[in-house]
């Protein structure tokens, strides 16, 4: 459960750092559109050639609320990471985490007390690794509205997915169920747009898009596997160490942000991601 945990916060991370860096580039809701889309046609390729589709039932539900969730969220995220430091508004969006660990306390769900121990070092490393807020009033609060907006919808989405199947092959059709969701919502928003006058495509055409189609992919992949292995290790269990231990993205992202566009890490930030990874020792120990 653990492996699978940190897999989640890995490939999320990368995800969001890639998501970021394309948002800079192009309208957000068309990397949102266009990344899920690339992800959809692998997932519903998985669909038919392991025969998910007879997985079908009452639990799709969830995955049909977290796919028309979803594009809100990622917009908002998008947004948000456009407009400030990638290493100080991820952090903040993984405050998600408290809906899952919410939703599995109210459940019943009673980890043992070094497991308490490690969710709260993990967690305040988090927050902590957000650090001070930098730049002016009113790009300021925008961004920490589009934080806030993409931090509930990310955390409903994780408390949704986890319940959308009970097998393996069923959870690759909740996946693409999800993916398909995100395209119709998203796709209806973008033409909604476009027809007020926004913008559906970068300064530099199709053409721009079509030669970052590898980028978009890898996000919107990340993304569904990400997904995947939070589904796996939630199923497992505990949900409240699942969360926690996924949660851990904005390290990743912070260090990629450090290492690609040279955004350097306050102190601390610096003492946030160390209190991060002795929560996850603390979690994985317990």
């Amino acid at each position: 459960m653990v492996v699978l945990a940190l897999a989640t916060s890995l490939m999320w991370g990368l995800a969001d750092f890639g998501g970021g860096l394309l948002t800079r580039r192009m309208p957000a809701l068309t990397v949102v559109v266009v990344s899920q889309a690339l992800a959809m046609a692998v997932l519903g390729a998985l669909v038919a050639v392991t025969g998910a589709w007879t997985e079908a039932g009452p639990r799709l539900w969830f995955a049909v609320a977290a796919g028309l969730i979803g594009p809100v969220a990622m917009l908002s995220f998008y947004r948000a990471l456009a407009l400030g430091p990638m290493g100080v508004v991820s952090p903040l969006a993984a405050t998600a985490v408290a809906v899952p660990v919410g939703v599995a306390l109210l459940a019943g769900e009673r980890p043992g007390w070094v497991q308490y121990a490690g969710i709260l070092v993990a967690f305040a490393g988090v927050v902590l690794a957000a650090g001070p807020g930098r730049g002016g009033g009113t790009i300021q609060r925008r961004t920490m509205s589009y934080t806030l907006v993409a931090a509930l919808g990310f955390g409903a989405v994780l408390a949704l997915i986890a319940e959308a199947s009970t097998t393996t092959t069923g959870l690759i059709l909740a996946l693409f169920v999800q993916r398909a969701c995100n395209v119709v919502a998203g796709g209806a928003a973008l033409l909604a747009g476009a027809r007020r006058g926004g913008p559906v495509l970068p300064p530099g055409g199709a053409r721009v898009v079509t030669a970052a189609l590898p980028a978009l992919a890898f996000v919107g992949l990340s993304d569904v596997a990400a997904n995947a292995t939070y589904a796996l290790a939630a199923r497992i269990g505990p949900v409240t160490v699942a969360a926690v231990l996924a949660s851990l993205y904005p390290v990743i992202t912070a260090l990629a942000a450090r290492g690609v566009l040279a955004e350097r890490l306050r102190p601390v930030q610096t003492a946030g991601a160390g209190l991060a990874m002795a929560g996850t020792l603390l979690l994985a120990a317990g």
